[in-house]
This record gives structure tokens, C-alpha cells and sequence, in this order.
């Protein structure tokens, strides 16, 4: 006959684990049942080479959407009973549903694993708090078990067979209860003397005392729907496991938990003595009298409140009104690197990885870019070897989908400057594994990915720019040829303007890269003179016959390609080559100013699109006659509306134009001034909109211009006035004489 101990847990609770281990070195089982997919029962051994918290990864080859994880931390139960079983050389194994099942049922919550689904199971530990006559769960819970220093397996379970009672668990919860009794049946039948069941505690009622018949077990289980899935052991965070967890217990403070199992010894004390040295790494200034009186209170709080040891919510507030001194953003330093953690798990070179992984993970080290859970700021500088390298590796990861880096602003000036802020996830393994057949290398897996991208019908002309320009990001020249062929082809057929006229940036900012990273960029030049040919055919009659919405987009796209062709006409910084720039300034810059002259001077154009195309004409030194075509533009012949529409896209470029021209700001005040009331309500949304979007300085210059001008028009005489006070002071005195007033 077998002795089975079913002991009752919650997941990822000190208290439990560290009771667990201490009845484990007790009971001294010959075989240890854990809750958990049993298709991880090989991996098992590698457990104790690895560094939590780490999860069990469960997925679908070929569905990203089917995956599963279970997550374990240093202070988990069934982790310390793993580690028992490795140290003590007793077996383990897991009994849950296993997991081809649980990822082929619809019930399951894809994202995690456990008892994710049971949507139908009561909250027994908020069942249990509420009969205790506690409103707070979490609270009753750490001080009946957490706070303890045993947990008596037996009282737990008899806490949970009364809040079962009449409970008849069905769906998916039935089906994982049958899998473990099945499980537990097979332990028994193989002749182990002592088994450890390993649970939540709300399965304890399920599985201790005698079993139900098998045959109503396999009843239930048969027909259950089937996929392939694949396991192995992938890095968790602290922050993950906060936010949700596979068991359906999520923690709110892991951090916390990892401290009250690692310090069993004055918790309390050594938590807000690490608090201390947190505030004082920011420059904050905190004593050790600050310590000592932080404690006093905490306890004190505890006592208050009738509770065995101070609880985060006492150590938060005590750290709150002493060590913060009441500073918010000083708790909130504590709360995400003491309460959450940063802690980001470890697995070993012998967990089971596809080649991609194992290639990104040799490129980390030698790159000497380490993954860390919290948010990391990395500022590269593209003329180093070294930093070239992580740039094209970012990148690559970016077109497999691995969010790893997300780039940012770069500080200073100059493309040779790339910011980066690095944040890893536990999904990064999981798109990894997902792109593993793409190729055994994170660069061959990049480009293949890359042709296929290129190859999709689907694929929009703006999309394959953007794929170009990421090629040369990710240094793939194996596969910039077959885009640039799909890009060529897709341009040539496209006959939307505004299509190329968005594509036309990306490929520029492509050809620039190409010179200041020193990668080839060969053929782009051609694709981009001959979209930007196109554009300047088709433009013109793009703008016929366009509403306030369709003029306002169109002008976006004119402004993104003017400032392209700027670029693309500038001597390229790296190369040190100015014939580019020379063929530049010759051809392409003169075939878009001349078209946008063209389309200036025609009289069926919308005024936004009119306005803007004068100024940038004039900010390129093309026109000499801005103030007579604004003059017109805001004469008596044109309607308000229109007048207004003239000026939002002539200004649109900024309001230091207004700053520095009297005689155009002389102008716009004119007009404005001599509007009727009723025109006047018409037209201002659309100059609010207007001088809204200028820099504060510069309206307020335009508003001390128009002060000092008093209305006049004349806004550039009376801001520079003629009269010398120095000079005029003798005068000035005479003059008050005379007419008998005293000066001061």
C-alpha cells in the first residue's frame, strides 16, 4: 500500500514554500507528483542549473498564438520541490493536464498556462478571508500562513474541502482534476511507498482520501482534441510574473515575496535597511536614524492592526512618512525596484534551444549587450565597429519581430548617432522559436524573412520602402536585391501619387544610410530618381479639385518629399563624395522646384495648398514676390475663407517668418484688422490653428511686434524708434519747465 501526502500550496508563496520543503525532508517520498504539464517531465533534471525565475514554455510549432507558459520563482512551492527531487535524487513528475491537450482546448487562456480558464472556480482564499471575518485576502492569508513558520498542510485542507462543498467542478477544471487522480493512479500502481503531491490547495479536496473510480475518470478524458506541443525552459521576469502568472495567482509584489523567503531572519529590519541604501544610490539623503525610526513605526503599525509581522502595506507606509518624507515619486523608486524587481531569470546552455536562440545568445555575449528585464537607455555611435554591430543585430531582431530594442531619439546631431531603449520580455523566446525555420542565424533568419516579406502579394509600396530601408539598417545586402526587384516592379505599376510620394522617404533616408553606414546601396538611386520623375509628373494634377481634408493630407506628403529631396541633394557626410550631391543640385532639386513653381502660379488651387507651395518656393529662394502673391491673396476679390486657407499653409513652416519680415507681417495684420465681425468669426479657427502651432517665443515676438505697431500695419518702424534718450533729456526737462510741470 502507498502513503499519499496531498499538500496543499499557493502559488508562488513563501510561507508555503519554505513549510513545503521542511515537510518534504519529513515525509522523505519516494516520488513527487507537481502541478504542471507532463510533457516537461524531461526537463525536470535540468532544473537545478538554471536561475529564476524562469517558465515552462509550451507552444505550437507553426501557431504563435497556441502558447503556454508556466512561471517559477525562487520562492515558489513546486520550485523548492523540484530542487528537493533533483538534490535528494527522488523523481519528479508533473500531473497536470498535459499540455497538447490545454493548448487544443478552447477554454484555455492562450497567453498562460496553469488554471488559466477556470473561470468557474470560486476565489477560495477570499471565501476563506471572508469567514474570518477579513475584507482583504491577501492580508489574511500572509498572516495565517505567510507570517507563520510552518504551514499546517492538514488545516488547509480541511479549510478547502469546506469551502468546496457542493462544488462540482466541470469544463476544463473537471478534466485537469480526472489527469492528476490518473497520474496519482499510476504512482500508486508502479509501487512507490510514499508519494508527494505536490498542488494548489483548491485541488486538495480532488485528490486526497479515496479516489473515484477510474473508469468515470477516462470517461471524462477521452476524445479530448490534440495538438504537437513542444516544451522547454525559457528566462521569466519578476515584472511578468507580477502582472500575471500561470497558475491563476498572480502577485502583485514578487520582489517582496523573493525578500521574505531569502530573509527569514528580521525581514523587516533588512527590507528597509535595502530601502535606505535604494534612496541613497538616488542622491536622496537617509540616515540610519531614518532606518531605525521607520522600523518602530512599521511595527507599530502592525501591532495596531493585530498582526503577527509587519506586511508590505506597514514597511510601505513606514517607508513612506520617514525614509520618502512623504515623497511620492521616492515610493514609487522603491515599489518598482524593491517590490517588483528587476530580476530577470537565467537557463542554462543545456536547455533545449533552437539554433536561433543559441546564435542571438552568442552575439549577446559577444557584443557585450546583456538582456535585462527593466528598461535599459543605449546610445550608439555608428562610426565604432562595436556599436555598428549591435545596431545591425537591434535591427535584425526588429524584422523578426523580437521588440527587444526600441529605437529613440539619438542625442546630438548627426546619422551617425542611434538611441536605443532595451527591454527583454519572455515573448522574445517565443518569436524566436516561432522564427526558428527561417534560418540557424539571427542574420540568415532576417534576410529570409526579408524575401518573404517582399515576395507577399499584399505588400504595399510604402511597405517595401520601409523593408528597404530596413535592410540596410540590419546590414542584409543578401537580401536587399530581390526587394529592391519587388519594390521597382510595385512602383511601376502603382499609379497613385500619393502612394510614391509616401514611399518616396524611406528611400531616400535608404540611400543616406547606405552612405553614412557604409553599406551599398546600389540601385537606389535609380528606383528613387525615377519615383520622384513620376511624382513630379503626377503632382500637378493630384491638387485639382481638392477639399479643406484632401488638401491638408496632400500637403503632408509635399512636405515630406521637399524635405526628402533637401536630403537627397545634400553631399553625403561619411562618403566625403559631392557628385552626388552636385547631380543633385543641378537635376533632381530643379525638376521639384520647378514643379511646385508650375503648380504656384495656376489659379484653380486650393488656398492651403497655394500658401504652402509660396513658402516653400521662399524658404528655397525660388521667389522674389512673396508679399504681392500674399497681397493677393488676401485682397477684397478673395472670400475669407479662402484668404485664411492662404495664410494656415503659407505660415505652416513656422512663425519666425513673420518675426523677421515687417512687411509680410504688415500685410497678414492689415487684412486681419480691416475683417467685418461676422467674416472675423469665420476665419479664426483656422488662424488659431495656425499661430497655435507656433513655438511660444516666436508668438510672443509676433504679438510684441503687432503691439509695438500699434494696429497701423507699419509693424516694422515703431519696434526700432529713432529717439535718442540720452540726447532728448535736456529737451524733455526744458519742456516741462515751461509748461510748469515738475519732472520727477
Amino acid at each position: 500500500m502507498s502513503a499519499v501526502s496531498v499538500l496543499g500550496v499557493r502559488h508562488h508563496g513563501p510561507g508555503s514554500a519554505r513549510s513545503l520543503r521542511r515537510e518534504l525532508e519529513r515525509l522523505r517520498p519516494d516520488v513527487i507528483l507537481v502541478e504542471g504539464p507532463p510533457e516537461a517531465d524531461a526537463l525536470v533534471a535540468l532544473a537545478p542549473g538554471l536561475e529564476p525565475p524562469v517558465a515552462l514554455l509550451a507552444h505550437v510549432p507553426g501557431a504563435p498564438a497556441k502558447a503556454a507558459f508556466w512561471p517559477f520563482a525562487q520562492f515558489s512551492p513546486e520550485w523548492q520541490a523540484i530542487l528537493y527531487g533533483a538534490a535528494a535524487g527522488v523523481p519528479v513528475r508533473f500531473c497536470d493536464l498535459p499540455a497538447a491537450h490545454s493548448l487544443a482546448d478552447e477554454e484555455t487562456d492562450e497567453s498562460e498556462g496553469g488554471e488559466a480558464g477556470d473561470g468557474l472556480r470560486a476565489d477560495p482564499i477570499g471565501a476563506l478571508a471572508a469567514a474570518a471575518g477579513h475584507d482583504d485576502p491577501e492580508r489574511w492569508w500572509e498572516d495565517v500562513v505567510e507570517h507563520r513558520g510552518d504551514t499546517p498542510f492538514e488545516v488547509i485542507a480541511e479549510a478547502m474541502a469546506a469551502v468546496r462543498e457542493g462544488h462540482v467542478p466541470v469544463g476544463r477544471e473537471a478534466r485537469r482534476e480526472a489527469y492528476m487522480r490518473r497520474t496519482l493512479r499510476a504512482a500508486i500502481k508502479e509501487g512507490f511507498g510514499v508519494v508527494a503531491v505536490v498542488c494548489g490547495a483548491w485541488h486538495v479536496p480532488a485528490l486526497a482520501g479515496p479516489l473515484p473510480p477510474a473508469a468515470a475518470d477516462n470517461a471524462l478524458l477521452r476524445g479530448m482534441p490534440k495538438v504537437k506541443a513542444e516544451l522547454t525552459w525559457v528566462p521569466w521576469t519578476y515584472g511578468r510574473l507580477a502582472s500575471w502568472s500561470g497558475y491563476g495567482a498572480g502577485i502583485a509584489s514578487p520582489g517582496w515575496y523573493h525578500h521574505l523567503f531569502t530573509v527569514p531572519d528580521r525581514p523587516v529590519e533588512r527590507w528597509l535597511t535595502e530601502a535606505a541604501a535604494v534612496l541613497r544610490e538616488e542622491g536622496l539623503p537617509v540616515s540610519s536614524a531614518h532606518v531605525i525610526e521607520s522600523v518602530r513605526l512599521a511595527a507599530t503599525l502592525a501591532g495596531l492592526r493585530g498582526r503577527p509581522l509587519a506586511g508590505l502595506g506597514e514597511v510601505t507606509e513606514a517607508a513612506r512618512a520617514v525614509l520618502c518624507e512623504g515623497d511620492d515619486l521616492a515610493v514609487e523608486l522603491i515599489q518598482r525596484r524593491m517590490v517588483v524587481g528587476d530580476r530577470l531569470g537565467h537557463v542554462s546552455d543545456g536547455t533545449p534551444m533552437v539554433p536561433l536562440q543559441r546564435d542571438l545568445r552568442e552575439q549577446q555575449r559577444r557584443l557585450r549587450i546583456r538582456p535585462e528585464a527593466l528598461d535599459r537607455e543605449l546610445d550608439l555611435d555608428l562610426r565604432r565597429p562595436l556599436d555598428l554591430e549591435r545596431s545591425h543585430l537591434l535591427h535584425r531582431l526588429r524584422l523578426l519581430e523580437v521588440g527587444w530594442g526600441t529605437p529613440g531619439q539619438a542625442r546630438g546631431k548627426g546619422t551617425f548617432r542611434e538611441s536605443w531603449t532595451l527591454r527583454w520580455l519572455p515573448e522574445h523566446d517565443l518569436a524566436l522559436i516561432e522564427h526558428a525555420a527561417l534560418g540557424t542565424t539571427v542574420a540568415a533568419a532576417a534576410a529570409r524573412r526579408c524575401r518573404d516579406l517582399a515576395g507577399a502579394p499584399s505588400s504595399a509600396l510604402a511597405d517595401l520602402t520601409a523593408l528597404v530601408e530596413a535592410c540596410l539598417l540590419a546590414d542584409l545586402p543578401e537580401a536587399l536585391p530581390g526587394v529592391l526587384a519587388a519594390l521597382s516592379a510595385k512602383a511601376a505599376l502603382d499609379t497613385d501619387v500619393t502612394h510614391l510620394m509616401a514611399a518616396l522617404p524611406a528611400m531616400v533616408r535608404a540611400h543616406r544610410y547606405g552612405d553614412v553606414r557604409g553599406t551599398s546601396a546600389e540601385g537606389l538611386a535609380v528606383i528613387v530618381r525615377s519615383m520622384l520623375d513620376r511624382i513630379c509628373v503626377g503632382l500637378p494634377v493630384a491638387v485639382t479639385g481638392l477639399d479643406d481634408d484632401a488638401a491638408a493630407g496632400l500637403l503632408k506628403h509635399v512636405d515630406a518629399v521637399h524635405a526628402a529631396v533637401a536630403l537627397l541633394t545634400e553631399p553625403p557626410a561619411a562618403s566625403g563624395s559631392a557628385s552626388a550631391g552636385a547631380e543633385g543640385e543641378g537635376v533632381v532639386r530643379g525638376r521639384w522646384l520647378g514643379t511646385l513653381r508650375g503648380m504656384a502660379d495656376r489659379q484653380d488651387l486650393h488656398g492651403l495648398v497655394e500658401g504652402r507651395l509660396t513658402r516653400l518656393l521662399l524658404d528655397a529662394g525660388e521667389l522674389a514676390d512673396a508679399d504681392d502673391r500674399m497681397s493677393r491673396a488676401m485682397s477684397r476679390g478673395q472670400t475669407p475663407v479662402r484668404a485664411a486657407a492662404w495664410v494656415e499653409g503659407f505660415l505652416s513652416g513656422g512663425g519666425l517668418l513673420l518675426v523677421h519680415d515687417p512687411r509680410l507681417l504688415g500685410l497678414v495684420d492689415t487684412w486681419l484688422t480691416a475683417l467685418p465681425a461676422d467674416q472675423f468669426t469665420d476665419v479664426l479657427p483656422l488662424l488659431r490653428r495656425t499661430f497655435g502651432g507656433f513655438a511660444g517665443p516666436e508668438r510672443r515676438a509676433i504679438g510684441e511686434r503687432v503691439s509695438a505697431a500699434g494696429g497701423t500695419g507699419d509693424t516694422g518702424a515703431a519696434t526700432e524708434p529713432d529717439v535718442d534718450e540720452r540726447r532728448a533729456a535736456g529737451a524733455v526737462a526744458t519742456v516741462l519747465s515751461i509748461i510748469g510741470r515738475d519732472r520727477g
